[in-house]
């Protein structure tokens, strides 16, 4: 069975490397090809991402680049069709959220060609994130709906997704996670940065909501300085963030905190290193809510809502906004509370084997056609 896997944003790389891997392991069911958009065309934040995990270089570079999301969705669009044309794959996989996702994901619903989506059924009920416009276009079009969590299954059913396209297989994130957790113990991030063997705080900051709006981006800043009073705080920086720094004139606010520490984006072996170790993580990204309730890590997260509500439910998230009292309240009383009564609960299915069922499900979606 000829699959092309998509990838196009670093939080894809996590999700496609565990189901490339077992289709290799299952060469005799799996012919796998990786398609690489090029979406995050970032050299340091993209090949460091494909070498930690073990990814094959891509069998096809679309190149797409950066550009408005409609001009980038149309080109993925473009140089992904005849791709899907040559191939003529069985199936492809698209995973997450990202405009790759769903340009891919159109591609193949007009060539009739049968389109997975893993990570399936996430909802925020937040459609001014262009996130949420791609999950819910996807899956009303994707042939197979790979949740990995139950209240995905019933976001999928209160849409009118039928039952058949549905499959609960839990979270390919997890995967990743657990099958790099040792080979990260050789990263000496910590050392490198002065921080093994003590307590501090991790943070990623990306999202337009926080960093492309002054007084938002202030209110955070003004909480991670009081938060820094009580433990480092280590900032590795995404482009966007840092460029939005310069523009609005925080740096010299940056700069006379000793204890903020800026630095370069890390490869994912680095930053798994690094965030495994804190005693609090602070981020607005989805995946590493995910991977800090499979750590048992306390994470809070710089939004409002969450597509992921089972890191709250039953990890260790919890959701602060941009307030800054809020914020600071929040990490107060993480910091406050006693490591060993923490959260340790791990939501159903997020094992390390969510590929293998993924495999399964696209077999037996391939036997239901017949």
């Amino acid at each position: 069975m000829k699959v092309l896997n998509v990838v196009g944003a670093r939080p894809n790389f996590m999700k496609v490397a565990p189901i490339v891997e077992a289709m290799k392991r299952r060469g005799a069911e799996f012919a796998p090809m990786v398609v690489h958009t090029g979406q995050h065309y970032d050299a340091q934040m993209s090949d460091a991402f494909f070498r930690d995990l073990g990814l094959p270089a891509p069998d096809v570079y679309l190149g797409v680049g950066s550009r408005s999301h409609a001009a980038q969705t149309a080109a993925i669009m473009q140089r992904f069709e005849p791709v899907v044309v040559n191939e003529k794959p069985d199936w492809v996989i698209v995973v997450g959220d990202v405009n790759s996702t769903l340009a891919c994901a159109l591609v193949c619903a007009k060539l009739f060609v049968k389109v997975a989506h893993v990570e399936a059924g996430l909802r925020s009920r937040d459609r001014t994130m262009p996130e949420e416009i791609n999950r819910i276009l996807t899956d009303q079009i994707a042939d197979l709906l790979l949740t990995p969590s139950r209240d995905a299954d019933q976001n999928l059913r209160a849409e009118g997704i039928p039952e058949e396209r549905i499959r609960f297989v839990g979270n390919v994130m997890i995967d990743s996670l657990f099958s790099q957790l040792k080979r990260a113990e050789q990263s000496t991030v910590r050392e490198d940065l002065g921080v093994a063997g003590k307590d501090y705080a991790a943070l990623t900051l990306h999202r337009p909501s926080n960093v492309d709006a002054r007084v938002t981006f202030k209110r955070i800043l003004e909480a991670l300085d009081q938060i820094s009073h009580r433990l480092p705080i280590i900032f590795p920086v995404h482009p966007r963030t840092r460029k939005r720094i310069r523009e609005f004139g925080f740096m010299d606010l940056i700069e006379r905190n000793r204890n903020l520490h800026l630095i370069e984006p890390l490869g994912y072996l680095d930053f798994l290193r690094l965030y495994s170790g804190a005693r609090l993580v602070l981020t607005d990204s989805g995946g590493i809510q995910e991977e800090t309730t499979a750590l048992g890590i306390p994470c809070l997260t710089l939004r409002e809502n969450t597509e992921r509500p089972i890191t709250v439910e039953m990890g260790t998230n919890v959701l602060v906004g941009t307030d800054t009292e809020r914020i600071t309240r929040a990490a107060f009383n993480v910091l406050d509370a006693p490591q060993d009564k923490q959260s340790k609960q791990r939501p159903p299915l997020w094992d390390g084997h969510t590929a293998d069922r993924i495999l399964d499900a696209l077999l037996e979606g391939t036997r239901d056609e017949e």
